[in-house]
């Protein structure tokens, strides 16, 4: 099988997998952010990225996708009809593209690639300028409240960056990740996150150190942003099974029920999702949305159960098991911290792709935790047994599988299986379980 980059699709729509094809032939080598690219290309178009519903853009390393679930949650439970863009995708392209709530059809897709790749006339670009093109072009076309935009990465040079006056932009937890691109510490890292920043514009932050937090006020200040840190501008917390969310302004706290999405830092993610909305007023959020957007909000592959298909089937009688993409140090150690609530023994289902921190990852789990290693089809991949030896080397207990289904057949008695490390693994479990994001 050959081997795809990471940032790339197919479909199994013959015309919209030939233009996902195209797009891909047109691949600007190696990683380029720019946005002289796709500004120029978005001003032969007519501007689509400026005839938008309002924008909510979000960036961050971990809890950014989350933080968008958590909004559109919120929007749509207060009667908005709701565009997102979102990355990367899971099992099918059209995930990427919620048009009013609903996902792209593989006809309106197929169209709005059409016209971006005519436009573009076969100059280099890169694969997701042309899906943020696309995006921007049926959003346009498309009647609704409001737009999220999730940043695909960095912040300062990605292709969502081009919407000049977002009514709030936001910036979920900071980590070590792409670090060839972004830069080797956590300021720069922050730096590249806060180029979201806009003049007049909210930007609003989860709680960080002091000199990360001074990183993104360089960046953010200068642009004249309304920067509204976490512990300053905004507070929340868990309080008696409550999400206990103040403004400054505020008398009173702001109850509300905790989240459904698993995980403790799901808190986190909901209440930057909620300081977003709280901080613009070109939509009207009412309490009654952000306690309805606590149990609907739904984001694939973070910690999510397959309680039934051929993957769950595999295991021993009792057994659950879960998927999740996190796939950073950060990441590892808040599925750690959640395993660790539970009590039982955790069999990890590992395959990682060849840039991450595989040691940093694997080590944020507990010393004798049983690990599978596996390849991830279609994608470049760190070997398995590398990721095994490694394992070993931490005091984890290591082995190697072939796929998913031979993974999963090591698992021995009742137990807690977690496939996790890569979100094209996830991705990879979800399309054989059939277990589709809708």
């Amino acid at each position: 099988m050959s081997l795809q980059p990471a940032d790339f699709a197919r479909s199994d729509d013959p015309v919209l997998d030939r233009l996902l094809r195209a797009a891909g032939a047109q691949q600007v080598k190696g990683v380029d952010l720019k946005l002289d690219r796709i500004e120029r290309l978005l001003k032969r178009m007519a501007s689509p990225h400026l005839k938008l519903p309002p924008v909510f853009h979000v960036a961050g390393t971990n809890g950014k996708g989350s933080t968008t679930a958590f909004l559109r949650a919120a929007l749509e439970a207060s009667g908005h009809r709701v565009h997102s863009f979102t990355s990367p995708h899971l099992v099918r392209v059209n995930e990427r593209i919620r048009l009013a709530g609903t996902l792209v059809s593989d006809e309106e897709f197929s169209e709005a690639l059409a016209e971006v790749l005519r436009f573009n006339a076969g100059q280099p670009i890169s694969f997701f300028e042309v899906l943020t093109s696309a995006a921007f072009l049926l959003f346009a076309a498309t009647p609704a409240d409001a737009t999220i935009l999730e940043v695909g990465l960095g912040g300062r040079l990605d292709s969502t960056n081009v919407v000049p006056k977002p009514v709030a932009t936001g910036i979920a937890s900071l980590a070590l990740d792409h670090v060839a691109i972004l830069g080797p510490t956590l300021r720069h890292i922050a730096g590249e996150k806060a180029g979201i920043a806009k003049k007049g514009v909210p930007l609003v932050t989860q709680k960080y150190p002091k000199a990360i937090a001074s990183a993104v006020a360089e960046v953010a200040v200068p642009r004249g942003a309304k920067l509204m840190l976490r512990g300053e501008a905004w507070d929340a917390g868990v309080y008696e099974g409550q999400l206990l969310f103040k403004r400054v302004t505020d008398e009173e706290a702001l109850k509300l029920p905790l989240p459904k999405l698993p995980g403790a830092h799901q808190a986190d993610n909901a209440a930057l999702a909620i300081a977003m909305l709280r901080a613009q007023q070109d939509l009207s959020v009412p309490d009654s949305a952000l306690r309805s957007a606590m149990g609907w909000a739904q984001w694939p592959a973070r910690l999510q159960r397959l309680p039934a298909g051929p993957l769950p089937a595999a295991l021993p009688p009792g057994s659950e098991l879960l998927v999740d993409g996190g796939h950073n140090p950060s990441a590892g150690k808040a599925l750690a911290a959640f395993y660790a609530a539970e009590g039982a023994p955790l069999h990890i289902v590992m395959g990682m792709l060849p840039t991450k921190d595989h040691a940093g990852f694997i080590r944020a789990f507990p010393r004798g935790t049983r690990m599978t290693m596996v390849p991830i089809p279609g994608h470049s991949h760190e070997p398995p047994e590398r990721l095994a030896a490694l394992a070993i080397a931490s005091g984890m207990k290591a082995d190697r599988a072939d796929g998913l289904e031979e993974a999963l057949a090591l698992v021995e008695g009742v137990s807690r299986v977690l496939i996790g490390g890569s979100l094209h693994l996830a991705g990879e479990a979800l399309r054989r379980n059939g277990s589709f994001p809708q």
